[in-house]
Parts: C-alpha cells; structure tokens; sequence
C-alpha cells in the first residue's frame, strides 16, 4: 500500500514561512525523485520543486530563491521549506514520487495540503 501523506500547510501572511512535509510509505523512497506541486483555485497544477535519488534539486523560477527541497531517507520524507511568501503562493501543495528505469515507469501523489498565504 503506497501512501503519501503531507502536513504542515496552514495560514501565513506574506514575508512568513511555512514547511511541509511528505511522509510516505510501500515503494523505495531512496530510488525516487520526490517533487512538490501545487494548484491554486482555477489554475491548472504547476511544479514547484524537486530533489532526485541522488539529491540534486531544482525549482521553478517563481519559488527559486524563496523554497528549499530536501529530503530524509531514513525517514521516508520530503520537505518543503517556504520563505518569504507570498499571496500567490497560496494553493494546495501536492507531495509527488516518480520513478522510471526503461520503459516502466510509477508515480505516487499525496492527497495535498492547503497552503494560504493572506494579511
């Protein structure tokens, strides 16, 4: 049974932060690259950040600067650590794995949490 589970989301006004975390369960956590996206009410989802089995990271140009990715293998968790936010960071953050060798490939997605960023 493959289970993604994030938490941290809450209210925070702008210039606050926030961390989330992905706890996960019933695949290799260690071979997959973890990632972070979000949707915001009546916008399409939008990839926010992700760290590779090898621990590289990368993230999109509009949290770059702001949010760090890292990892726990020992733990099975992502995190997602938000600085300096802002009001169109607000949506629900969705927690994602992904793994391919070949021609198979799996995916995993957390069911999210809500992030609101408002004064």
């Amino acid at each position: 049974q493959v289970q993604l589970a994030e938490s941290g989301g809450g209210l925070v006004q702008p210039g606050g932060s926030l961390t989330l975390s992905c706890a996960s369960s019933g695949f290799d956590f260690s071979s997959y690259a973890m990632s972070w996206h979000r949707q915001a009410p009546g916008k399409q989802r939008e990839f926010v950040a992700v760290i590779t089995s090898g621990g590289r990271t990368m993230s999109a140009e509009s949290v770059k600067g702001r949010f760090t990715i890292s990892r726990d293998n020992a733990k099975n968790t992502v995190f997602l650590q938000m600085n300096t936010m802002k009001p169109e960071d607000t949506a629900v953050y969705y927690c994602n794995a992904a793994f391919s060798q070949g021609s198979l490939k799996y995916e995993y997605w957390g069911q999210g949490t809500q992030v609101t960023v408002s004064s």
